[in-house]
């Protein structure tokens, strides 16, 4: 039996739970995918992550799937981390159906796209072109951000985009973009939060969700969020020492 690709257990909406990487550590995403996270996201807008550095992360993972979140939708940021050998990206505020577009387009292959051939560790440096690019199209996920008050007034217009995997929520930029600058909880982000999750799972479309704890994604499992990104790498560092020390200390 073929094995599933991550792509395919996005789209059955399966429960997929990840940390967000954001240190340029093989060392760290070794032992995340050891841990048995679904999967990890590596982190490339708001982190020095540079293409080598994701090269060294994606080689750490093993077998654990990846998914690289861009610094923009440009074409060039969706070239390279693909070619790295990414199971897919991540794109952060899409806030048109015009811009979703452009980024399925550059993800997928001719005929149904326009990314370009390169030759890079996804493709076993050519020495598994013709095998890649024969699956890449069927396997390569694309996540598009809802995190601005634009992405959820044009959130069905965005989901009628065919290529688009999965649509990530992001709470803190949302908040900002509605003029509640760190509230998530306000009554008008959770209303934004709950229109997007709501056209998403109307369409059968996967809708995930961010959070730094447990306690913060629970309550959108409950209502289906599937793609769940969990705790950031530096947070469990610092607070594993911060409960250390103060255990020590007594």
């Amino acid at each position: 039996m073929a094995t599933r690709s991550f792509r395919d257990r996005l789209r059955a909406r399966e429960l997929l739970i990840g940390p967000m990487i954001t240190l340029s550590s093989p060392e760290v995403v070794q032992l995340m995918a050891g841990i048995g996270f679904d999967w990890l996201f590596i982190d490339t807008e708001h982190t020095p992550i540079e293409p080598p550095q994701v090269r060294s992360l994606l080689q750490a993972a093993e077998s654990t799937p990846c998914l690289v979140r861009l610094p923009s939708s440009d074409s060039t940021p969706i070239a390279k981390a693909l070619d790295l050998g990414a199971d897919g990206i991540i794109v952060p505020q899409v806030n048109s159906a015009d811009q979703a577009r452009h980024i399925v387009e550059q993800s997928r292959y001719a005929p149904v796209g326009r990314r370009g051939r390169g030759l890079g560790r996804a493709h076993r440096y050519g020495l598994k072109l013709a095998e890649y690019s024969e699956t890449a199209n069927d396997t390569v996920c694309v996540v598009v951000q809802a995190e601005h008050t634009d992405a959820v007034r044009n959130i069905e217009s965005i989901l009628d985009v065919q290529g688009v995997d999965a649509v990530l929520v992001g709470p803190y930029d949302l908040a900002s973009s509605l003029g509640h600058i760190g509230d998530v909880n306000h009554p008008n982000v959770r209303a934004a939060i709950e229109r997007v999750g709501a056209a998403c799972l109307q369409r059968g479309i996967p809708v995930g969700m961010v959070g730094v704890s447990a306690e913060a994604v629970r309550p959108y499992i409950d209502k289906g969020f599937s793609l769940i990104l969990v705790g950031i790498d530096v947070f469990l560092l610092g607070d594993a020492a911060k409960a250390l020390l103060k255990e020590t200390r007594g």
